[in-house]
């Protein structure tokens, strides 16, 4: 396996941000749950930087996405877009149980 990326041999370069959301799904969820989930899809994809993302669901129900923006300029963008914002906060309100967002540098890459 190569390192294909190296922090401490990229200082001052941008690297990729991975933005990790775990969720679960409030029981009694309105079917305006999937039409705002695939609406964020798509949003999503139109930011600038974007990469990226993959959902998952596990056995006990847990849900997470996993978002991938090549700098935190475009991981920003997102996060501040007002459609997005809206979302979330409905999300807080209405949508999830529980959740935890986690956004994260990448410092080191494998691939085969």
């Amino acid at each position: 396996m190569k390192d294909l990326l190296l922090k401490e041999d990229n200082i001052g370069v941008e690297m990729m941000i991975v933005t990790v959301f775990r969720s679960r799904l409030n029981p009694d969820i309105s079917d305006d749950y999937a039409e705002m989930a695939e609406r964020m899809s798509a949003l999503a994809q139109t930011m600038p930087g974007y990469i990226s993302h993959k959902s998952f669901t596990a056995e006990d129900g847990e849900r997470v996405t996993i978002v991938e923006f090549e700098s935190m300029e475009g991981q920003l963008v997102w996060r501040n877009n007002a459609e997005h914002s809206e979302a979330r906060m409905k999300g807080r309100t209405t949508f999830y149980d529980e959740y935890k967002v986690q956004v994260c540098e990448v410092l080191r890459e494998h691939n085969s």
